[in-house]
């Protein structure tokens, strides 16, 4: 079995919120997994669903830019909140964000070795040496990625915690509405859901789900069991698929339905196509 750790009972107690001693229970009948223990848990009634991230150790930002036919994301790491403040580092990303604008890399790798556009001399992993020397920390872009602009849709873009979390949202049914697009974003910064709708979801996610969600009602008249576990993934659907969510500044309506009044007020058809939510460290 693998050891228990106190690093991976403080890791369970703060994806779970259980108290330290059922974790660390949790954790030996698992055998030291992470994902069983905290099915465990779950089953047991003592903690609800839990995110699958884990700590975020890493410190950093997440940048934007963008124009009329593209829109790039970025992240770039370093060891420490201090270095990640820096001038030197924000000037990085935001050299590397403006650079991949324009010559839209179709990978990391392949950005990594264009020459830098303010000296051709070095490539833009050259570049994130010089960087690192002058900072003395290791410093790394994480991720890119470069979003190709549809005609018809808008682009809201949220950032929080001073670009430690930023989403987009790419919201269908014309090309001038970022404002809406951006109430979306907001929103999805501050709830979090894991997919766009049901749909989405995979097969093997909601089996789990409806596994857990039984173990809970055993105790429960045969007949009445399964309405009870249907409503319990309702339940859970609501909770994880974005246009099933409560909006956050009016909870009487769900995002769709929060849509749909734009919608008629503005005489067009919105639809929320997809989001990226970035979170430093993830």
């Amino acid at each position: 079995m693998r050891e228990i750790t106190s690093d991976m009972i403080k890791e369970l107690r703060e994806r779970s919120g259980v108290g330290m001693g059922k974790c660390k229970e949790a954790l030996v009948l698992a055998e030291g997994d992470m994902e069983k223990a905290i099915d465990i848990l779950r089953k047991s009634g003592l903690a609800a669903a839990v995110k699958k991230e884990g700590r975020e150790t890493k410190e950093g930002m997440i940048q934007t830019a963008d124009d009329r036919s593209t829109l790039v994301i970025a992240e770039a790491n370093a060891e420490t909140d201090f270095v990640a403040k820096n001038d030197r580092f924000k000037h990085f990303l935001y050299d590397c964000v403006k650079q991949a604008l324009e010559t839209k890399p179709k990978s990391l790798s392949d950005f990594l070795l264009q020459p830098y556009f303010k000296d051709k001399s070095i490539t833009i992993d050259q570049y994130r040496n010089l960087v690192i020397q002058a900072l003395g920390e290791n410093i790394q872009l994480k991720r890119l990625e470069i979003v190709h602009k549809h005609p018809n849709c808008s682009y809201g873009i949220y950032s929080h915690m001073g670009g430690k979390l930023v989403v987009v949202v790419e919201m269908e049914g014309a090309s001038d509405q970022e404002g809406i697009a951006k109430e979306i974003a907001m929103h999805v910064a501050a709830e979090n859901p894991d997919y766009l709708k049901p749909e989405e979801i995979p097969a093997h996610v909601l089996a789990r789900e409806e596994e857990i969600a039984r173990s809970q009602v055993q105790d429960k008249p045969a007949n009445i069991v399964d309405k009870i576990v249907a409503g319990k993934l309702k339940a859970y659907t609501d909770q994880v698929c974005l246009v099933h969510q409560k909006y956050v500044k009016d909870n009487s309506v769900t995002i769709q339905q929060f849509l749909d009044v734009c919608s008629k007020k503005l005489e067009k058809k919105f639809s929320i196509r997809c989001f990226w939510r970035w979170k430093v460290g993830q």
